[in-house]
């Protein structure tokens, strides 16, 4: 989620006076470090401001970010020498700002606050837009939803649509490997304040023997992250949850947005979502008309094309969005013609063919929903059974069973992961070692004879039942090569508890044969001839998800756990299928 800068300058002054070698008509700029922003309620947070050095107003480019705003310089410096004031603001209780860090709390009253004041400053004319990625999306969104007057547009990059379901949860799984990793990655800071406020070596100066000096304050490192534990007894939607979610307020929203996303993030759902639902309800006309969509074959960043395994090509590459965002607010805040007035609001990567296209809306309207039903003899486990996947309905077939053991859980390949890509890598990866598994179910379509693209939301819809009270039940969209190998291209997973709904749990009757509908976002991509279509089916994806134990129990407290012998059925009574939005040619 960091946004790491190339390179970072050093002030000596609060203020410094930097030629930039740009063309003859970019500004030398000035830059001022440290700027502080009173909120309602005292708090004051730091900023650093990069500006022409020019007589005249511009307009404002703002960033609100959690990750530190000395990681921004190089887009201050490009801004502000286009002619834009860019102010790069550190949220509250985050590097130099005063104040508490809790996640999503404060964005709303702090974002209205900071463009408003960044709005009247002498140099401004008035017209504040705002930028970045992830968190500094959801700074954006939130901001938005808060409706400062002064503010014209947001340009928020993967970032998600709901602090519940699609961040925190998703399917009512825990998001463990993000939840943990993120949150480590905070704690960083948080505890950096902290011992830089309490160390006193004088305090622990008549400590003897030496060896039990305590070097730091004791219980420096206790409740670095309360938001984190709150997260986990909030494992329902309720309103915890719906007080900062997106898409409860999305008619509180009145200004352009271009949403900015990858087919392998993390938040790729949100991104969609919070493009077509602003177009459909914003609070104005000139919100719901003035809404863009940008999304390639990336995962949460950078995005140069690699995705885990895959290379996409040059074509796919954009090494800076900030070329983008300069371009969007040219358009938007200057009204330079820059040819984005003509574009289709829409903009996808086809993988496959690897190209980009244009759109006149998401989802596709030529897309025909079509649905490819599971078969099988009783024998799916693994990819050398005989799971097999085409578009004829089912007539009486054998139910296909695994166990699925909470001690040997499916490991995550891949997919939308975030925020330690050295450790559990993000993207494409070859899914061939888990479907050996035997508690992987593989069904896959005849070799094509024709390519067949897919572009649009895709579900699963299983019928199961489990000999656990609660299990899960994951799902993964595969596209096949000649030579064998199993890139992922899209999943999902659904906590049986939550099929009905993701604030009132239901537990399940052993036995019981329910309908299970697995979201599995969405994708564009063209199974090429020679190509085979593939579902993986099991109960697992860990660490991406937590385990669910099968118990009932909730992650924060859960540690008792028991196998489930889990069944899918796919005969005429109940039609499992893959629902696809096929693209005809």
């Amino acid at each position: 989620m960091k946004r790491r800068a190339k390179w970072v300058f050093r002030f000596t002054a609060l203020a410094v006076l930097v030629t930039v070698a740009y063309a003859a008509d970019q500004y030398e700029i000035t830059v001022e470090r440290g700027v502080s922003a009173k909120m309602r309620d005292g708090v004051t947070l730091h900023a650093d401001i990069y500006r022409p050095k020019a007589e005249g107003k511009f307009p404002l480019l703002l960033q609100r970010t959690p990750y530190n705003k000395d990681g921004s310089v190089e887009f201050g410096v490009k801004a502000a020498a286009r002619g834009y004031v860019a102010i790069i603001q550190d949220v509250r209780g985050r590097f130099s700002s005063e104040g508490e860090w809790y996640t999503f709390k404060h964005e709303g009253e702090d974002g209205y606050d900071t463009v408003e004041w960044a709005a009247a400053l002498p140099y401004s004319n008035g017209k504040v837009g705002m930028f970045g990625g992830s968190y500094v999306g959801a700074t954006q969104m939130l901001a938005a939803m808060a409706q400062p007057p002064h503010l014209a547009g947001i340009f928020p990059v993967v970032t998600a649509s709901n602090y519940h379901d699609g961040w925190t949860y998703q399917g009512g799984a825990f998001e463990q490997w993000f939840g943990e990793s993120w949150t480590s990655g905070l704690a960083e800071n948080t505890l950096q304040r902290r011992v830089e406020k309490n160390t006193n070596a004088m305090s622990w100066i008549k400590t003897i023997p030496f060896a039990s000096y305590p070097l730091l304050e004791p219980g420096t490192a206790e409740g670095l992250a309360p938001y984190f534990l709150d997260w986990l007894q909030h494992p329902t939607y309720d309103n915890y949850w719906k007080t900062w979610s997106i898409e409860d307020h999305y008619a509180q929203i009145q200004v352009p947005a271009y949403h900015m996303g990858g087919w392998y993030d993390i938040f790729m759902g949100g991104t969609l979502r919070n493009y077509g639902a602003i177009k459909a309800g914003a609070g104005s006309e000139a919100a719901r008309r003035g809404q863009r969509l940008m999304i390639g074959p990336w995962y949460h960043g950078p995005f140069n094309g690699k995705t885990g395994d895959v290379d996409f090509g040059p074509e796919s590459r954009i090494e800076e969005s900030d070329d983008l965002i300069l371009r969007w607010y040219d358009y938007l805040l200057k009204g330079i013609p820059n040819g984005m007035e003509k574009e289709k609001p829409v903009k996808i990567f086809v993988m496959g063919k690897n190209v980009w296209r244009d759109e006149d809306d998401w989802p596709l309207a030529r897309a025909k929903s079509t649905r490819f039903y599971l078969h099988s003899g009783g024998k799916a486990n693994t990819s050398t059974g005989d799971g097999a996947l085409n578009t004829t309905a089912p007539r009486p077939e054998a139910s296909d069973v695994f166990t699925y053991d909470p001690a040997d859980p499916v490991p995550t390949r891949g997919g939308g992961l975030c925020c330690d890509n050295e450790h559990l890598a993000s993207g494409a990866f070859d899914q061939r070692p888990n479907e050996q598994r035997s508690d992987v179910l593989v069904f896959s379509s005849p070799i094509l004879q024709e390519e067949m693209e897919v572009t649009g939301p895709i579900s699963v819809e299983l019928y199961a039942s489990s000999s656990a009270v609660d299990t899960d039940f994951t799902a993964k969209l595969i596209d096949v090569r000649p030579d064998g190998y199993a890139q992922n291209l899209t999943d999902g997973i659904l906590r049986a508890r939550y099929r009905n709904s993701q604030e009132k749990p239901e537990l399940l009757e052993p036995g019981h044969i329910y309908k299970f509908t697995i979201d599995l976002w969405a994708t564009s991509n063209v199974f090429l001839a020679g190509h085979r279509l593939r579902l993986e089916v099991s109960s697992s994806n860990f660490p991406r998800f937590d385990r669910n134990l099968n118990t009932a129990e909730d992650p924060e407290r859960g540690t008792r756990w028991v196998k489930a012998s889990n069944t899918i059925y796919h005969d005429g009574k109940h039609p499992s299928v893959v629902v696809l939005p096929v693209v005809a040619r």
